[in-house]
């Protein structure tokens, strides 16, 4: 049924209405059902007993894995702003400073959000799919009925992982990049390694490389608790697996974002 137009607005037929107002309904369940497991994660993550092998084996395959992908993405991050700054900056002479920029573009926006973005997709897809997979094949249900808690077995450890793994991934993509940066910039526009460096250092803060590291830590938080809350609520056998793997990447990136925005509104103030 096509909209009918009253007054010069459309207006949507009773059966698109209904259906909208389901799809609201589902997203507001959705966002409840994550927001109390989240509560219950991190209720759970700071009460003993805890985990610390199924922690160690998460951080090495969440983190030390996703070394080469992280890495890779802040050595040409670190090129690409170099060549562009350096070749603006040299239209007004002061290519010299080209250091300064870089350093506080990398610690403070680029290295942590486009390690979240790329490192991210490949975290939260990978905990949705292997959780998903637990779930249709019920396997989530036979550690519930053997007594045990699949929050604290399955999800404490992911979500912990991400954590700790994130705000590491963006120090080193932070170094990476700003080497790489240093020897772009010293083949392109003859800048010696001593120049880039000290003007790096000399403008930038603590407080520039911790709002980084934070920003890190929460992005690992988000990846963490959307990967596994799509996993864990897997519907629908197979194909469902695939949709929530889509879905985790989506979300996670528009998340990682938005929390971007109000993270750097906040830390520009401190």
């Amino acid at each position: 049924m096509s909209p009918s137009v009253e007054a010069g607005a459309t207006v949507l037929p009773p059966s698109e209405r209904h259906r909208l107002v389901e799809r609201v309904k589902e997203r507001l369940e959705s966002l409840g059902a994550m927001a109390v497991m989240t509560g219950q994660v991190l209720s759970r993550a700071v009460r003993p007993p805890y985990n610390v092998s199924a922690f160690v084996f998460h951080v090495e395959s969440l983190g030390v894995r996703s070394m080469p992908i992280a890495l890779l993405t802040a050595t040409f991050a670190g090129l690409v702003i170099s060549l562009q700054f350096g070749y603006f900056l040299a239209r007004f002479g002061v290519q010299y400073t080209v250091g300064r920029v870089v350093v506080l573009t990398l610690f403070r926006e680029l290295a942590p959000v486009l390690t979240a973005l790329t490192v991210g997709a490949r975290l939260g897809s990978g905990m949705a799919a292997e959780l998903g997979s637990m779930t249709v094949t019920e396997q989530v249900d036979a550690i519930r009925a053997l007594g045990a808690d699949p929050l604290r077995k399955l999800v404490v450890p992911r979500v912990l992982a991400c954590l700790l793994v994130m705000p590491v991934l963006t120090v080193f993509a932070d170094v990476v990049g700003l080497v790489a940066g240093a020897l772009v910039v010293k083949a392109q526009y003859a800048i010696s390694l001593n120049l880039f460096f000290r003007g790096a250092l000399d403008s930038v803060l603590m407080q520039d490389f911790v709002s980084g590291v934070f920003k890190g830590a929460v992005f690992g938080l988000i990846i963490g608790l959307v990967g596994c809350f799509k996993g864990m609520t897997v519907e629908g056998g197979t194909e469902g697996v695939g949709r929530a793997t889509t879905q985790t990447v989506a979300i996670t990136s528009v998340a990682v974002c938005l929390a971007d925005f109000f993270i750097t509104k906040v830390t520009l103030y401190l």
